[in-house]
């Protein structure tokens, strides 16, 4: 028979890709790691534009007293009639402080914050237009020079390590 005319379950995996492609993707990328390691310019080859292009960029005395922030960019994407819904978590002032004890927190809290809300809305009763906002990759860049690797031992660290379940870090935190 024509596979036009069958409605039974065996086309499920058609419609879904179907409904999946007029709909669109979204995808969050999140990225992390010291001032000057090329995470705006990794992304914007990536993806073929400049989401940073309005960006402020501090100074060396600013950046000694910035504390870590969460920044989303979004873009829509459409290749060969496939649309992407593309965010780019940020997080400037990660590592460059003086002191990085606590650099991490603000990353692990906006992840779980992220899963957490998607949780809600999925066990809601409108499930229709729910936003995707979870972080469903992570790009950590280690500075060459060897002093970063403490943040990303923290961000790598299992879950109930980071949410104090008696097994948080113990230690100077990021060198």
């Amino acid at each position: 028979t024509d596979d036009k005319e069958y409605v039974g379950f065996a086309t499920l995996p058609n419609q879904v890709h179907r409904k999946s492609v007029k709909k669109g993707f979204d995808f969050t990328l999140m990225v992390a790691g010291e001032s000057g390691l090329g995470k705006s310019t990794l992304v914007n080859s990536l993806f073929l534009t400049d989401l940073y292009r309005d960006r402020k960029l501090l100074g060396a005395e600013e950046r000694i007293m910035q504390t870590v922030e969460i920044t989303k960019h979004a873009v829509d994407i459409e290749e060969k009639g496939v649309r992407l819904r593309l965010t780019i978590v940020d997080t400037p002032g990660f590592g460059d402080a003086v002191n990085n004890t606590e650099c991490w927190k603000p990353v692990a809290e906006y992840i779980d914050q992220q899963f957490e809300q998607y949780f809600r809305d999925e066990s809601g009763l409108n499930r229709k237009n729910i936003q995707d906002n979870r972080v469903h990759c992570c790009l950590y860049f280690i500075s060459p020079f060897g002093h970063g690797y403490g943040p990303s031992l923290r961000l790598l660290a299992p879950l109930g390590a980071v949410k104090g379940t008696g097994q948080e870090h113990q230690g100077q935190g990021c060198h």
